[in-house]
């Protein structure tokens, strides 16, 4: 039984959640809390997995970030969309703990001297590991779908997104499928979050089913 705990350990999959909630002006910056909470509902080790989650409000040290994203498979991020990019307190996060993680997170800008017009972007050293993201907005679906509307029938992941995502692949992360909360200010209510919850418990079962 002890060799058989040992092994059922070793093939749990380990999760990363960064919480990036925030509450300013008239944001309380609950729904993401609540995304995290359903995060954990499924993250157990019952279903296969070891979960580690930092609350970006709450603090955080450099250096353990870094290890926690050395020591994660899967890094999943939740942020709310602040006026089309994300909000401060992630970005100062992402500024500290990735200039932190020189060395250990990528090894350069991928460039050689001998040629240095070419393959910028590859010296990520986290091959083989996964992210994805979520985000909260304002925004109905159809301001990015339907013609004539604000975002010109771009996708949140080719357009407001495409620079997050640049930053994961220069770490050499892969991209898995991300989910998008719209509509969540003007006409948010308590059928819509259950909705809400239903959609994205469906999508990480897709994503990352139990597997023990």
């Amino acid at each position: 039984l002890f060799y058989l705990y040992l092994n059922l350990n070793y093939n749990m999959k380990k999760i990363l959640i960064i919480n990036a909630s925030q509450a300013f002006e008239h944001s309380n910056g609950e729904l993401n809390n609540l995304i995290t909470r359903w995060d954990h509902a499924h993250f157990t080790p019952e279903n296969g997995f070891e979960l580690q989650t930092t609350i970006i409000n709450q603090g955080y040290e450099e250096e353990l970030e870094v290890q926690k994203f050395l020591w994660a498979d899967v890094i999943v991020y939740h942020f709310p969309i602040w006026w089309m990019y994300v909000p401060h307190y992630l970005k100062t996060y992402l500024d500290k703990v990735l200039t932190a993680g020189h060395g250990k997170l990528y090894r350069n800008d991928g460039r050689k001297a001998e040629n240095p017009a070419i393959n910028y972007g590859t010296g990520g050293l986290l091959s083989g590991k996964k992210y994805f993201v979520t985000t909260t907005w304002n925004a109905p679906d159809t301001a990015f779908t339907l013609t004539n509307e604000f975002f010109e029938e771009r996708s949140v992941d080719d357009g407001v997104l495409f620079p997050f995502h640049k930053m994961n692949k220069f770490m050499a992360l892969k991209a898995l499928p991300s989910f998008h909360f719209h509509d969540v200010a003007k006409n948010i209510d308590q059928e819509k979050l259950e909705s809400f919850k239903t959609n994205y418990l469906n999508h990480l079962q897709q994503l990352m089913p139990a597997h023990l």
